[in-house]
């Protein structure tokens, strides 16, 4: 299959759009490859998460029966099933570049960036200011003092497995929803700001739930990490922000409650859902003056 570039001097949003090409057949493209998306995403995940599980509990010798192995490990009462429930947020990596190829013949690296390529540079510099930023947003939320600390069993291996898996888990997010999906609805809607507000409620209805606050906390985060990623021109700043953010409250919840509590919460408070988002805007606003400062591409060359 022979792979193109996307077209001069367009937008990250505009990338997978193929001048040759009707505006219709773009457009089905979009339709077919976002529909394509989320039901590979939907069918994949919990399969991948399913295997992973069943191998562990043969490898490992559990004594639990695997039904019971299994639903601990969905509720990352333990490493494993945290290990498990990232790898199965990584196969959204390959689902987004595999789209990219299959349904637009478009070089997968243009996923990272209009660069084309991943920004290193710029990415660790955002990661930074994300950390300073989140860290002081989670010890605010908290009211946290070190007296406080209270690590779960096997914590150690929880932090092992955190620091690992949580950025590649992170990133495949963003691959995904800010990736893939966000370029797939600008090629239907022809409107980034629409295709932004999109895909930043396709990101909150995969995270599942019924609590208006915390629906309204992961659609806002999407908003701000679309509207980075626009501005930005690539994907580093976002996934800098979330990845730091997964971090720090992964770690925390390791080293005062538990894992599972964090991972399964069903409801936050208004200030819960205010400080964060103030944070994610934030590092936001600074993302993007570092990068104007860096003078990074927002268009492709």
């Amino acid at each position: 299959m022979d792979l193109r570039d996307p077209a001069k001097g367009v937008s990250y949003t505009n990338v997978l759009a193929n001048p040759t090409e009707p505006l219709l057949q773009q457009r089905l493209a979009g339709v077919i490859g976002t529909m394509v998306a989320v039901v590979s995403a939907l069918v994949f995940m919990p399969v991948i998460v399913f295997a992973a599980n069943r191998l562990v509990w043969l490898v490992s010798g559990a004594g639990d029966e695997f039904g019971a192995f299994d639903t601990a490990a969905r509720m990352m009462e333990n490493p494993a099933g945290m290990f498990t429930r990232h790898l199965g947020l990584c196969s959204l990596i390959g689902i987004a570049f595999g789209l990219i190829v299959v349904f637009h013949r478009l070089r997968p690296r243009w996923l990272n960036s209009v660069q084309p390529g991943f920004r290193w540079r710029y990415a660790l510099i955002c990661f930074g200011i994300a950390l300073v930023v989140m860290s002081f947003v989670l010890w605010a939320v908290n009211d946290f003092n070190f007296g406080e600390l209270n690590p779960q069993p096997d914590w150690l291996w929880f932090l092992v497995v955190i620091v690992v898996t949580t950025p590649i888990q992170a990133a495949a997010e963003e691959y995904f929803f800010r990736g893939y999906l966000l370029q797939s609805l600008a090629l239907v809607v022809r409107n980034r700001w629409v295709a932004v507000v999109f895909s930043a409620a396709v990101f909150a209805y995969f995270h599942g739930s019924s609590d208006l606050l915390l629906i309204a906390y992961r659609f806002g985060f999407g908003i701000i990490a679309g509207a980075v990623v626009v501005a930005t021109g690539g994907l580093e700043a976002a996934i800098a922000a979330h990845a730091v953010n997964n971090l720090c409250s992964f770690t925390f919840a390791a080293l005062t409650s538990s894992v599972g509590a964090a991972i399964t919460v069903t409801t936050i408070t208004l200030p819960s859902l205010l400080l964060p988002l103030l944070g994610f805007a934030l590092c936001g606003a600074a993302a993007i003056w570092v990068g104007r400062k860096l003078q990074i591409a927002t268009v492709t060359p």
